[in-house]
């Protein structure tokens, strides 16, 4: 996740990066975006291409596995 946002008022991109770059540095694409001071749906990204990364062996941090479990379950809980 990268931060963005003024301070006090953090938003987070999710991004594909590389392990070696620094934290809000060089990133390979970016998957969405994560708004954790506001109430709701305050997660936003594409599932489809996440699980694509994780296929090509992206290792997800926890924040961002817990945003994909929980829109898996929404996704099959839809369906």
């Amino acid at each position: 996740m990268k931060r963005i946002g003024a301070k006090n008022a953090p938003v987070f991109r999710i991004v594909v990066a590389d392990g070696r770059s620094p934290r809000d540095g060089k990133f390979i694409e970016e998957l969405g975006t994560y708004h954790p001071r506001s109430k709701g749906e305050n997660v936003k990204f594409d599932l489809d291409r996440a699980n694509y990364w994780i296929s090509k062996g992206a290792q997800p941090s926890d924040t961002v596995a817990s945003f994909i479990k929980k829109a898996s379950k929404a996704v099959a809980a839809a369906v």
